[in-house]
């Protein structure tokens, strides 16, 4: 993927994915069981969009496990991240893999986006609702000057239209995830 990292950047990775194996068990934080399977659907998948990233902040909508928001951490030290996340058992995950692996650019907001504040210079979200929803519920968290990268599998032209008023695309990228079926596009927003 051509992605230069932190030097201990993979043996975090790693642990992160093994927290994440350990605690899925219990609580089914992610449909994804083979740790193999996860390297590619889950730690590849979030590290695809590192390019899009820009800024000081990122705040990641709907975190669940904490993708992207985590490996992008690891991969940016620099950068604080949020996680965003309404479920409290995905929140506790959160929380204990901020402890334990630690984090010092991590933390969570357990909240639902519509309620809570901050302004962002990078806003992920990832499987999370329609682009119209998820800027009608959320937008408000976007800097000015700041970047919206959605993961989506297909980049759906009817979608596209909805978006509402004040924001616009500014690129719908393909992205080239190893080890993975199917179609992977990050659309970039903005305010218009």
């Amino acid at each position: 993927m051509q992605l230069a990292l932190p030097d201990n950047a993979q043996a975090k990775l790693l642990a992160y994915l093994d927290l994440l194996a350990k605690w899925n068990r219990t609580y089914n934080l992610t449909a994804v069981r083979d740790p193999g399977d996860m390297v590619s659907r889950h730690l590849l998948d979030s590290l695809a969009v590192l390019p899009f990233v820009h800024g000081t902040n990122l705040a990641d909508l709907g975190s669940g496990a904490g993708l992207p928001g985590i490996p992008l951490a690891i991969a940016r030290p620099d950068l604080a991240v949020t996680l965003i996340e309404s479920n409290g058992k995905k929140a506790r995950f959160l929380r204990e893999a901020i402890r334990s692996l630690p984090f010092a650019n991590v933390s969570v907001a357990q909240a639902r986006v519509q309620d809570t504040a901050g302004a962002f210079d990078t806003v992920t979200a990832r499987a999370f609702a329609s682009l119209h929803d998820m800027l009608a519920w959320a937008g408000h968290l976007l800097a000015p000057g700041g970047r919206w990268l959605a993961l989506k599998g297909h980049a759906d032209p009817a979608e596209l239209d909805a978006i509402p008023v004040g924001f616009r695309v500014v690129a719908v990228h393909e992205l080239q995830v190893p080890d993975t079926d199917g179609e992977r596009r990050v659309i970039e927003l903005a305010r218009a």
